[in-house]
């Protein structure tokens, strides 16, 4: 007989992990896995563990149909706060906030405060009022599961939360990476614990643990290792399958035995097969529950169940606790019932006959229309399963605008997606549907998915001429931004254009997209005349969201050219909105204006942009807009020096938003310039191609321009001189055609550099004087600078060391009035150099300086350049006595080898990038190893990735 009461196997780490954290708060606890791997029983075992008694403990969860209901799972959790509060410290007046939400919780909550007439302003009341309740809680732990099927209204309340936790709060969250909707993942918490536990299928050996547990007794290698390869380690799948054996044949089986015996069982038919047998063990009153459950679902009430299976109450009950006992069933909240995993649900749902199935989701949708809230999604998918195709149509579109008016725009794509791949649509609801898509989709982030519907909707013959352009120009926004898409998707506004000539509010739109110069390799002169006919537009609307809509496009891009008065008219820019689309426009503006401050030295204001942009985009649900503005921050963060954590909130950001050209493209420049700075040559070369330098015309202008920068530079350091040059020629090329001369501030230095090594010095001056006409009458800050860093360059080559010297200060002066603190010590550096060729007294005490200046920054290899070059000096070294001595911990220089040990490097190699003799970087590796207690740099390397 297998066991049914099996204890957790394999996960002894991720247990004493989760419960460690859990009771160290302000805690943040996010476990992820995939479907089947245990996420649910870790949490239930944690929440067993003796050292979590005491805490009050609130669970709630995401379900699989989500409805537009904000802040479900959230509330969920709270309802059970009532048996705490009593207990509680005092609430203040805030939490009254939550009345009409949880009138579970009416006797201990203050009256509810009077709607403050704004809904960002109430929502985050709302949300200060759930804090306030927690913290009059603690110590508390709040446990939400299935985090990736929470509504957003619960995912950004969680967000506020994590923000700043209560000083007793926990909160512990599972999700499955692969389905958390629009990059939704959480970040870490300042100030608190915070910890991310991925949970993986388990290997043979744990797989035999747990097929052992299961069956109370030991079995062999060869049976678990079988078993490993039929269920991939999947715990959930691992225990259905076992749960199907004999116990006895399973135990005593050979290898060809348990061959023979697991072959019989397939996935996925062996759940199936699970589900028929568990089924017919049942008496028919307990396998109709069970039935209904799986029709449903969704966790649903015993009445529910009751009602769907055509049970009198007295033999719901009775039927109900047989199919809890039988494991059949499980409480899944507070009296509500459902299934361990969704893979179950299914399981059970395929073994009910097809007959009995569209009866049982016939007679589902009027008990679900007397539910409060009424569930819409659910009652237009089991109209659809019922054959009710046109109620399935109804409930679906509705359940699309309750969850766009909810903001919560990932549902009411999927579902008008889906409603628009159905057949029998007539050409009436096929137009209106893919107008509502077409209105949501530069909002979300799932934009390959969104953009094949709208392609298909534009070869469907039901689809009306009128709309037509509409679509083609929502489709147009979604290409421009997919890698290798950024030609197609011109040509496609510009067909739309042509098309909404009875739609000039539509046209405008498509007409200020085509005047955004950023996109491709399309001259600065084209997208001027497409502005000037954004401008015409504009002064013939009244329409205030139009005007917004063309501003979000034509203001930040006469920035980005430089235009001198851009920046002014951008504060003429009323903040006041009137609606949900207008927000987004104004948040649209902010990020773009962000953006284009980053790129042509605005920092400070690209900075502020970005903040405002997110807090924008937030409150009216539009996630790409937050991709971008988080992309723009992460930039702005490179340029002003904020590099700690730098690359890894980079990499994350570029996990999310990978298949999203503008987030993807700046993100991974931002690593290749940080890999640049740290003497990682392959690595930054690997995010540098990542950008697409070499096909400009479907990539980010501006930031294939700053990589090809930035490979130069890299070439540049390693003495690579007509490489260089050779790349500074094609990033002119492309600056040349484009003609945008307010992004030539990374590529002007590097290509004046490139030049004189290179033995080109009167390219090198002619391109200055180039660049000082094109720059001269543009607002341009970065330009600027980087022009009086030329000078400096070319007086340097020729010998002028003092002028060159004046240049370099000048410049560096002007960086940090940038601020951009990196390029401004290079400048210093430079500036230092030209002294030492001087002779000047003291010069060569200007390099230690500098050196921690970079070191603080993490330029690795600018830092020990300084270092090597105050050596080469013959400068005595200052003595080490009565320094800090760093014991079993990695001293900075130790920090650095370990880094470049971790990505492949040699020893060699590390002795180029850090200045260093190859036997002090083996004595430095010998220490790295013995410190960090690794048998061998094979073993650091995969630790470090």
């Amino acid at each position: 007989m297998v066991r049914s009461d099996a204890a957790l196997v394999g996960r002894a780490e991720e247990l004493r992990s989760v419960v460690a954290a859990s009771v160290r708060p302000p805690s943040v606890v996010l476990v992820e896995g995939e479907a089947g791997v245990g996420k649910t029983r870790l949490v239930t075992e944690a929440l067993r563990c003796r050292e979590l008694t005491g805490r009050r403990i609130l669970a709630g969860r995401g379900q699989a149909m989500r409805e537009p209901f904000p802040y479900g799972a959230v509330l969920e959790a709270l309802q059970d706060a009532g048996r705490y509060l009593p207990d509680a410290r005092p609430l203040n007046g805030v939490t009254g906030a939550l009345r009409p939400y949880l009138p579970e919780l009416g006797a201990f909550l203050p009256e509810a405060p009077p709607t403050l007439g704004d809904r960002r302003a109430d929502q985050h009341r709302l949300f200060r009022a759930v804090r306030e309740v927690l913290d009059a809680l603690g110590p508390v732990l709040l446990v939400v599961e299935d985090l990736h099927w929470c509504d957003d209204g619960s995912r950004r309340l969680l967000r506020f939360l994590t923000a700043d936790l209560p000083r007793d709060t926990s909160l512990l969250l599972t999700y499955r990476r692969e389905e958390v909707p629009d990059g939704s993942a959480f970040r870490p918490a300042a100030g608190a614990t915070n910890l991310l536990l991925e949970l993986r299928p388990l290997d043979a050996d744990r797989t035999r643990l747990l097929a052992s547990e299961l069956l109370g007794g030991s079995v062999s290698a060869e049976f678990a290792a079988l078993l490993h390869e039929r269920t991939g380690g999947i715990p959930f799948v691992i225990e259905e399958t076992v749960r199907t054996l004999d116990a006895q044949a399973a135990m005593q089986a050979d290898r060809m035995t348990a061959r023979r015996i697991l072959d019989g069982v397939a996935v996925p038919a062996r759940l199936r097969e699970a589900a028929r047998e568990r089924l017919s063990g049942l008496p028919v009153p307990s396998r109709r529950i069970t039935e209904a459950a799986a029709v449903l679902a969704a966790p649903a009430s015993a009445q529910l169940l009751g009602a769907l299976a055509g049970l009198p109450p007295q033999r719901t009950r009775h039927a109900l606790v047989l199919a809890l006992e039988r494991h059949a069933l499980v409480e899944l909240a507070d009296f509500h019932y459902g299934f361990r995993h969704p893979l179950a649900q299914q399981a059970v749902y395929d073994a009910i006959p097809g007959p009995d199935r569209q009866e049982l989701h016939r007679r589902a949708v009027p008990l679900l229309r007397q539910q409060n809230p009424v569930p819409l999604a659910q009652l237009a998918q089991h109209s659809r399963k019922a054959g009710a195709l046109a109620d399935a149509r109804r409930y679906g579109e509705a359940a699309a605008d309750a969850a766009t008016s909810a903001g919560d725009l990932a549902t009411a794509t999927e579902l008008l997606c889906t409603l628009l791949s159905e057949p029998g649509l007539d050409s009436s609801d096929v137009d209106r549907m893919a107008v509502k898509l077409s209105e949501l989709a530069n909002y979300g982030t799932a934009q390959h998915e969104v953009a094949s519907a709208l392609e298909r909707l534009l070869s469907d013959d039901r689809l009306s001429r009128t709309h037509r352009g509409q679509i083609r120009l929502s489709r147009g926004l979604l290409l421009i931004r997919q890698a290798g898409s950024i030609e197609a998707a011109r040509t496609q506004v510009e067909l739309a254009v042509h098309e909404l000539g009875h739609r000039p509010d539509l046209a405008g739109r498509g007409i200020a997209v085509l005047g955004q110069p950023w996109f491709g390799a399309t001259p600065v002169a084209e997208h001027l005349r497409w502005l000037g006919r954004v401008d015409e537009v504009i002064a013939n609307t009244a329409d205030r969201t139009l005007v917004l809509t063309l501003l979000a496009s034509g203001l930040p891009s006469r920035l980005q050219i430089g235009d001198p008065d851009a920046l002014a008219a951008m504060d003429t820019v009323s903040t006041a909105v009137t609606s949900a689309e207008q927000q987004r426009q104004l948040a649209r503006l902010h990020a773009n204006v962000a953006d284009a401050c980053a790129w042509i030295g605005h920092h400070r204001r690209a900075g502020s942009m970005v903040r405002s942009a997110i807090e924008l985009a937030s409150n009216c649900g539009a996630p790409y807009l937050i991709g971008i503005a988080r992309s723009t921050g992460v930039h702005t963060d490179w340029l002003t020096g904020r590099w700690d954590g730098l690359d890894d909130k980079a990499r994350s950001l570029l996990a999310d938003y990978r298949e999203l050209l503008p987030m993807s493209g700046e993100l991974s420049l931002v690593l290749g310039l940080l890999a640049t700075a740290r003497g990682e040559r392959d690595r930054a070369a690997a995010h540098f191609a990542a950008v697409g330098p070499d096909e400009p015309e479907n990539a980010v202008t501006p930031v294939v321009l700053a990589a090809h920068a930035g490979i130069a530079s890299m070439l540049l350091s390693h003495s690579a001189d007509e490489a260089a040059a050779a790349r500074a020629d094609l990033g002119l090329e492309l600056l040349r055609a484009k003609g945008v001369w307010a992004w030539s501030g990374e590529l002007l230095p590097v290509a004046v550099e490139a030049y004189c090594r290179a033995g080109r010095a009167g390219a090198a001056a002619a391109l200055v004087e180039e660049a000082e006409r094109e720059v001269r009458h543009l607002d341009a800050p970065l330009a600027a600078v980087a022009l009086v860093l030329c000078h400096g360059v070319l007086s340097a080559h020729h010998g002028d060391h003092a002028p060159a010297a004046k240049f370099f200060q000048e410049a560096g002066d002007g960086y940090d009035h940038l601020p951009a603190p990196y390029p401004a010590a290079l400048a210093r550096e430079q500036s230092a150099r030209s002294k030492l060729a001087m002779g000047e007294p003291g010069a060569a005490e200007e390099f230690p300086a500098l050196a921690e200046v970079f070191a603080s920054l993490g330029a690795t290899l600018a830092s020990a350049r300084c270092r090597h070059t105050h050596r080469a000096t013959g400068a005595v070294v200052p003595s080490r006595r009565g320094r800090r001595g760093y014991g079993n911990e990695l001293s900075p220089r130790e920090r650095d080898v370990a880094r470049l040990l971790a990505d492949g490097h040699t020893n060699r190699e590390i002795a180029e990038v850090l200045f260093l003799s190859r036997r002090t970087v083996e004595q430095h590796v010998a220490s790295v190893l013995r410190k960090l207690k690794v048998a061998s740099r094979g073993e650091l390397a995969t630790a470090g990735r």
